[in-house]
């Protein structure tokens, strides 16, 4: 039997996105074969992210700021398209679009899915925080915004399109338009794991709902 203190971190690793029992355990392992310095190392960067890291006040993208800054780079530049917000699920997928150097508006992270409408996932999304970004984006840092365009980037999957409906209920009483990515994505695709070409052709070919 493992030791208690094994068995914690594994529980901890397991929590992790796609990390399952046997490879939370070969994490365990291969740190404990790691020299003092490299874990050292490893405490030091986790201390970090918690006291360095914060999540910007309008799109929620974490950056590395000071107390003074609230907004993350692309929030805070005067350049970006303020009349267009896009919203992903997740900070890989707004990593992703900004890649391809197609899109130049403001995001918007939703924070997750839902599957078929269940209403603990409904509860994690962040609706609310989200219509009032769109209403009153000044209140949250952002100057001289009007959006026009509100582009619905989500996941080609059963979750994805039950979110994209979910939204375009939610926002409807807002008056305005509302797109999604287009011909590109595959059915069943993910955002993140597209290729910078399919996702330009998705943004280029989105279509007004």
């Amino acid at each position: 039997m493992l030791p208690v203190s094994l068995q914690k971190l594994i529980s901890i690793f397991t929590k992790f996105p796609t990390i399952g029992q046997r490879t939370a355990t070969r994490f365990v392992f291969y740190l404990l074969r790691l020299p003092k310095d490299r874990i050292n190392e490893l405490i030091s960067a986790i201390q970090e992210l918690r006291e360095k890291i914060r999540s910007c006040d309008f799109c929620f993208y974490p950056f590395e700021s000071n107390l003074e800054r609230k907004l993350c780079d692309v929030c805070q530049n005067a350049r970006r398209n303020k009349t267009q917000l896009c919203i992903v699920e997740k900070e890989t997928d707004l990593d992703s679009i900004e890649k391809t150097k197609k899109y130049n508006g403001l995001y918007f992270i939703l924070g997750g899915t839902i599957a078929a409408l269940k209403k603990q996932d409904m509860e994690k999304l962040r609706i609310k925080e989200l219509i009032a970004r769109i209403t009153k984006p000044t209140d949250f840092g952002l100057k001289e915004t009007e959006f026009q365009e509100i582009i619905l980037a989500l996941n080609l999957t059963a979750e994805g399109e039950a979110t994209s409906l979910y939204l375009e209920r939610n926002l409807k009483f807002l008056n305005k338009k509302i797109t999604r990515l287009g011909r590109g994505l595959p059915i069943g695709g993910e955002v993140e794991y597209a290729d910078e070409e399919t996702l330009s052709s998705a943004l280029e070919g989105r279509k007004q709902i």
